[in-house]
């Protein structure tokens, strides 16, 4: 094996290493702790960028990775392919984007912050390279301890409770999901993935049940962590409570749910497998139809920027499980696109929240929603023409706007390419040509998709109006460098893939037609071969 070949266990063991070093240093050493912490997100980076290219190369869209080189699926094996590539890098470019914005201050407002932020990494790209569900558990579990720590970085009354009431609703959603794998793996005497797909097609009759049950409770905890309606109840609590950084890289957390969901539903219950093929569609789409409508609701009575994106985290979320539910390779191709697009959207925006918050008095913003509601009726008969724009505020509204454009889904930034590619899906289920005719669930869907962009439109023009144009209290906030800089490059980023959406899009055709074709990736698993140099080295050993 060259050393290309093992960049796959790269993502996962050099977050590793950089918290356990990081813990060796006193936190009255925070230079040197945050420098470290950036040399390895940068490195991340850069793998994550490779093992891109080593996914979406022509000879080897599946890759494994035989841990202690024994043969699946008795070894730990870590699996790349398009979809774990990407969202390899997505994770990355989140993680360098929340680490350089906590620079400027939140990485002081707390111990541990950034041994936490890598354990962090670790559990999120363990959980998507994985192929094995004990292991899925194991990294789950890492990453939600990370996150635990996080979440009350900064302290603070809002964030202790918000916390607390995550950390109970997630040890929930964990326990469920061991009892859920428990089960499964009583009917199929496997945890490797690939392996347990196979033999789902051997599963007697009277078994199927407690298959089928086994995977509902894994559905389950995982649409917790999702944010699906009704078990979403936490989320903009939470993540409105949380520190800047820590809610942007929070923006990858629910995609977590969405992750294990896609590529568990097709791979155990896809067309490879009749007796149970389809099995939990329905549920997943009619649930994706209440999580949007539960969204563009919260986004439509909320004040607050923080919790305008909190719930659109939500709106993003039901979007992409009812396109699961789908069970359509265009339909996924396009929520794939949407999902980078909107997690990108989303993470900048809570980064420039803590901005533009920042320079407000939190009494003024409750007056001007009480004059917005009721009027004011002390009016002056005349009002001072042109004011100053400083040249930070034209910056924050720059990105503010851009921001909103991004969240309605308006031309011409990816929201946009994404809600269309997502549409001419939906309403050319066997693409173009076809004359298949819309399901009435599929015009709901886009009656929902519409409304949801019609929602963000009147949220974010109001709280932008009321913010930018209308301000109280005049106050400037003080902003860096360092901290616009990351919500710039996420929103160029969103530019880039409006550019590029042509390969773009293509690598997400090419990604939904390789889960919704699983034999693929189950074939490559269970017949990858070990290494014959390390083979021959053990043997030598053992003579010896």
């Amino acid at each position: 094996m060259d050393w290309q070949s093992h960049l796959i266990i790269a993502p996962v063991l050099l977050p590793l290493v950089t918290a356990a070093v990081l813990l060796f240093y006193d936190e009255r050493r925070r230079i040197l702790k945050a420098s470290v912490n950036l040399i390895s997100t940068v490195l991340l980076f850069i793998v994550a960028m490779m093992l891109v290219g080593q996914a979406d190369s022509a000879d080897n869209a599946v890759i494994p990775y035989l841990l202690g080189n024994w043969p699946a699926p008795y070894a730990i094996v870590l699996v790349l392919d398009r979809f774990s590539a990407m969202m390899v890098l997505l994770t990355s470019i989140l993680a360098l984007a929340a680490l350089c914005f906590s620079l400027a201050r939140w990485h002081k407002a707390g111990p541990h912050f950034h041994p936490l932020f890598q354990l962090l990494l670790m559990g999120l790209n363990g959980a998507f390279l994985t192929g094995d569900l004990f292991n899925l558990f194991v990294f789950f579990e890492v990453l939600l301890a990370a996150s635990y720590g996080l979440v009350l970085h900064g302290s603070g009354a809002p964030r202790v409770k918000a916390g607390l009431h995550y950390i109970a609703v997630n040890l929930a959603a964990s326990s469920l999901f061991l009892i859920g794998v428990s089960m499964i793996y009583g009917v199929t005497g496997t945890l490797n993935m690939a392996d347990m797909a196979q033999h789902i097609t051997q599963v007697p009759l009277d078994d199927q049940m407690f298959l089928q049950a086994g995977g509902a409770v894994v559905g389950v905890a995982f649409l917790v962590k999702a944010g699906a309606w009704p078990l979403n109840f936490w989320l903009p609590t939470t993540y409105t409570a949380a520190a800047a950084p820590v809610a942007a890289l929070f923006a990858i957390m629910s995609k977590v749910g969405i992750y294990v969901l896609l590529r568990l539903s097709l791979l155990f219950f896809g067309d490879m497998s009749p007796a149970v093929t389809g099995f939990g569609d329905m549920a997943l789409f009619y649930i994706g139809l209440a999580t949007i409508t539960f969204g563009l609701i919260g986004v439509l009575a909320s004040q607050a920027f923080g919790r305008i994106a909190g719930y659109s985290v939500i709106v993003s979320s039901g979007t992409l499980l009812a396109a699961i539910g789908m069970g359509n390779a265009a339909v996924t191709g396009g929520a794939l696109f949407y999902m980078v697009s909107s997690t990108l959207t989303i993470a900048a925006f809570f980064l420039l929240i803590e901005l533009v918050e920042r320079g407000q008095d939190a009494a003024a913003n409750v007056l001007a929603v009480t004059i917005e509601a009721y009027g004011d009726e002390e009016e002056e008969e005349e009002e001072e023409i042109g004011m100053v724009l400083p040249a930070t505020l034209a910056i924050l509204g720059a990105c503010f706007a851009v921001s909103a454009i991004l969240l309605i889904g308006l031309p011409p930034f990816s929201g946009f390419v994404a809600k269309i590619a997502l549409l001419s899906a939906l309403f050319n289920p066997q693409g173009l040509g076809s004359d298949v005719p819309v399901s009435a669930g599929s015009w709901i869907y886009v009656a929902l998709i519409i409304l949801s962009g019609v929602a963000a439109l009147i949220a974010m023009s109001r709280s932008g109006i009321r913010t930018f144009w209308a301000s109280m209290e005049g106050n400037v906030p003080r902003v860096l460098i360092i901290e616009v800089a990351p919500v710039v490059a996420l929103l160029l980023l969103c530019l880039a893939l409006t550019i590029q959406a042509g390969p773009v899009m293509r690598y997400m055709d090419a990604t939904a037609q390789s889960l919704h074709h699983p034999q693929l990736y189950i074939d490559h698993v269970l017949k990858a071969e070990r290494s014959a140099g390390f083979t021959a080295q053990a043997g030598k050993g053992a003579a010896q």
